[in-house]
């Protein structure tokens, strides 16, 4: 038991400095984060212009879908999201952020904190990963693949 208290100690620095180098963004993995909390904040938002940050080449897939859908079956369930229901809390964090060039994907945990018209409320954990591409200077998604973690 001493020597795995002893071994413990001895490499608790290192785990703790893995940790720190993670959480070090490069300008580019922040510019493309940036984009990613934009276009989440719209949804949670119920802004239509969450819809700007698709391509029309997008082809995205929730875990509850069948199938993959592309940008029209996107903005048909904007249209068609239920007004009883609001958004009281949304948070997302990365996980991982890769950038080359002008492709980038980001994979990223999530919470949300939901509430129907009867006031029952509700939390959400998931998970999803983004496929994204600059365009005009702009980080908007070509696919996606994620939803709510059971």
């Amino acid at each position: 038991m001493k020597k795995l208290l002893v071994l413990f100690v001895l490499i608790m620095p290192f785990l703790f400095l893995v940790n720190v180098q993670a959480q070090q963004w490069s300008a580019e993995q922040k510019e493309v984060w940036k984009s990613v909390e934009t276009y989440n904040e719209l949804s949670a938002n119920r802004d239509e212009g969450f819809i700007n940050y698709f391509d029309d080449s997008y082809r995205g897939w929730e875990y509850g879908s069948d199938a993959p859908e592309g940008k029209e079956a996107v903005k048909k369930i904007i249209a068609n999201r239920d007004p009883n229901f609001k958004i009281l809390y949304y948070t997302i964090t990365p996980a991982t952020i890769w950038v080359d060039g002008n492709f980038a994907y980001v994979h990223y945990y999530y919470t949300m904190l939901s509430e129907a018209k009867d006031g029952k409320r509700e939390w959400e954990k998931g998970r999803w990963t983004d496929i994204l591409m600059k365009k005009d200077n702009k980080w908007i998604m070509v696919g996606d693949h994620g939803g709510e973690i059971k």
